[in-house]
C-alpha cells in the first residue's frame, strides 16, 4: 500500500512542479529506513522530536522532507512540522540597520547573524507547549529578499510529534581563531579586510547559535561531493525558481556564484567536520542522489 501511494504521491510532486530524482527505487533503500529511525526516536517516550535536516545550498533538503512528511504520516501517523532557518531571516529593514551598526556584509542575508533568532526560540516554544495554541510560521520570500506578508505565513493547527528543522546551516559550530585569518574568496579578500564580519559570524555560531541547535535531537546532514557542486545545485535551484516565479526577480549565474560565497566558509567547515556534527550523514553523488548514509 505505501508503494502505491508513494508514486501517487511523486506524479503529484511531478504536476506541481516539483520532480523527484529519487524514484521508487529509494523508496526501500533509503526513504523507508530513515523513516524507520525518526520513528525509533519518537517511540521512546513519544515525546515531540526536533529533528536537524542540514546541508548546502540546493543539496535537496526541501524534496527530502517532503518524501519524509508523506511516509511517516502514511505509516507511522505522525504528524510532521517542517519550517526551514531560511524563513527566519531578518526583514531587509533590520539587516540594514545591523549593516549600518556591524558590517556592510550584514545586509546580505545567510549567515548566522542575519537569522530572527528570538522568533526561532518562540515557535519552537509554541509548537511544544502543553496547551496548544494555532501557531504562526514565517516565509521569506527570497524574490524581493524580504519577510512576506503574515497572510501567507504557513499555520500549524495541531501539535506535531516530529519537528524537522532544515537549513544550511543548522548544526554548524563555530571555527578556531586561527581558522579566520585567511580569506577563501573575494567579498573576504575586498569587504572584510580586518575580519570584522567573519569574527562576528563565528561569535553567533559560538554562542546565540549553539543555544538554539542545542534544541535538535538528531541531525541529519546531506554531504555534496564538493562546494562546486553546491554552486551547480544553487544555480539550478535559481533557474527552477525563473521558470514557476512569474514576474519575479532571480539571479543570474555570475550573481549565484557571487551570492554563494558568502555561504562558502561555514559551508565547507561543515564538509569537513560532518561527523562531528551529525547523527546519520547523508552521502549524496555528483548526479545529486543520495548513495549510502552513515550512522554516528
Amino acid at each position: 500500500m505505501i508503494k502505491s501511494d508513494y508514486l501517487k504521491f511523486l506524479k503529484k510532486q511531478e504536476v506541481a512542479g516539483k520532480p523527484i530524482v529519487d524514484k521508487i527505487g529509494k523508496l526501500n533503500t533509503f526513504y523507508l529506513p530513515l523513516s524507520e529511525w525518526i520513528y525509533s526516536i519518537y517511540k521512546k517516550d513519544k515525546k515531540i522530536k526536533i529533528i536537524g535536516l542540514s546541508g548546502g545550498q540546493g543539496s535537496g533538503k526541501s524534496t527530502i522532507t517532503g518524501i519524509l512528511k508523506f511516509i511517516l504520516k502514511r505509516k507511522y501517523r505522525l504528524d510532521l512540522c517542517v519550517f526551514s532557518i531560511d524563513d527566519f531571516y531578518k526583514t531587509k529593514a533590520d539587516r540594514r540597520k545591523m549593516s549600518k551598526k556591524i558590517h556592510p556584509l550584514f545586509f546580505t542575508r545567510g549567515v548566522p547573524g542575519t537569522h530572527d533568532l528570538g522568533l526561532i526560540n518562540k515557535t519552537i516554544k509554541k509548537l511544544k507547549a502543553k496547551k496548544f495554541k494555532t501557531v504562526l510560521i514565517p516565509k521569506f520570500d527570497k524574490s524581493i529578499d524580504d519577510r512576506s506578508k503574515k497572510s501567507k505565513w504557513q499555520k500549524i493547527k495541531k501539535p506535531p510529534h516530529i519537528i524537522i528543522f532544515e537549513g544550511w546551516c543548522v548544526g554548524a559550530r563555530q571555527q578556531r581563531d586561527h581558522e579566520l585569518k585567511k580569506s577563501l574568496n573575494p567579498i573576504e579578500q575586498k569587504h572584510d579586510l580586518d575580519l570584522t564580519w567573519r569574527r562576528t559570524v563565528n561569535n553567533f555560531l559560538k554562542n546565540q547559535y549553539k543555544k538554539i541547535f542545542r534544541k535538535i535531537d538528531k541531525l541529519v546532514y546531506l554531504k555534496a561531493p564538493s562546494f562546486e557542486h553546491i554552486f551547480k545545485w544553487r544555480l539550478l535551484q535559481e533557474q527552477k525558481m525563473k521558470l514557476t516565479l512569474k514576474n519575479k526577480r532571480t539571479m543570474s549565474r555570475s550573481q549565484v556564484k557571487k551570492f554563494i560565497m558568502f555561504y562558502e566558509r561555514i559551508t565547507k567547515h561543515m564538509m569537513r567536520n560532518f561527523s562531528k556534527i551529525s547523527d546519520l550523514t547523508i552521502f549524496l553523488d555528483k548526479s545529486h542522489r543520495a548513495k549510502r548514509m552513515r550512522f554516528y
